[in-house]
């Protein structure tokens, strides 16, 4: 991974746009989306992010250099090479944002990506992220740890589950999960013996165990590509320490197969 993703708050902050044309109309038109004020005066002051989309390329490299001596971050359009940041293709299911990246490789290939997910992604993702916002306190009510209450809502948000991310849901589908909620799951042990090191090999189920895991066991031959799906916050153990760890929630057992 040689960029880190981040979503950035650019309401009413003040964005230097420089150059005309489409390639201008386009960046211009995506930061206002986002609330920024867009000004072309690289004197202003309060100045966020900058904006290259000159045509000449003397120009741009000109400008770029400018603008990074002046400590500002610059997206140079159409030049990877002189950008401190690029910006994704997204799709929005407002609050929700799924951003794709190539790292400057191909604007193409990141736009071909969003316009298939654009096809799996229901509009009503952003409705169930807005009701489970406002449902937060009663969610913390019905369960009070957060290790419960982390496994109850995976739970449901799983394949074919109530509130199935890739499924069509009203306020309704949430309001009758919190009326009958699953409550607690006990501790599970899943053993996986890993055949390939290759994590684009991973099957769905798989990565899924990854993405809801609590600790991981892994032997030393396990790779860290792999281990980089799992949760940022699940626990990694060396699976020599295996007798000596309480297990608890979720657990993953993972050796490579020999």
């Amino acid at each position: 991974m040689n960029q880190l993703p981040i979503f950035v708050n650019l309401q009413g902050r003040k964005i230097l746009l420089l150059g005309r044309g489409e390639m201008a109309d386009a960046k211009k038109r995506l930061y206002e989306r986002a609330g920024a004020i867009i000004t072309d005066d690289e004197t202003a002051d309060g100045l966020t992010l900058a904006v290259v989309a000159l045509e000449d390329d003397d120009e741009a490299i000109a400008a770029a250099t400018r603008l990074k001596a002046r400590g500002l971050l610059v997206n140079a359009v159409d030049r990877s090479a002189l950008c401190d940041y690029t910006t994704p293709a997204i799709i929005d299911r407002d609050p929700v944002l799924i951003a794709i990246g190539t790292g400057g490789a191909s604007a193409g290939l990141a736009k071909a990506l969003r316009q298939r997910l654009e096809q799996i992604l229901p509009v009503s993702l952003g409705t169930l992220a807005t009701g489970l916002l406002a449902a937060r306190e009663r969610i913390r009510k019905i369960w009070p740890e957060a290790a419960a209450r982390r496994k109850a809502i995976d739970s449901v948000l799983d394949p074919g589950a109530p509130l199935d991310v890739l499924a069509d849901h009203g306020l309704e589908d949430l309001e009758a999960w919190l009326d009958q909620p699953q409550g607690e799951t006990g501790s599970q042990v899943i053993d996986w013996e890993l055949t390939s090191t290759d994590p684009d090999d991973l099957t769905l189920r798989q990565a899924r165990w990854l993405g809801q895991a609590d600790q991981i066991f892994a032997s030393e031959d396990v790779p860290d590509a792999v281990l980089d799906r799992a949760r940022a916050d699940a626990e990694r153990f060396a699976l020599t320490l295996w007798d000596e760890r309480p297990i608890e929630g979720l657990t993953l057992r993972i050796r490579m197969t020999k």
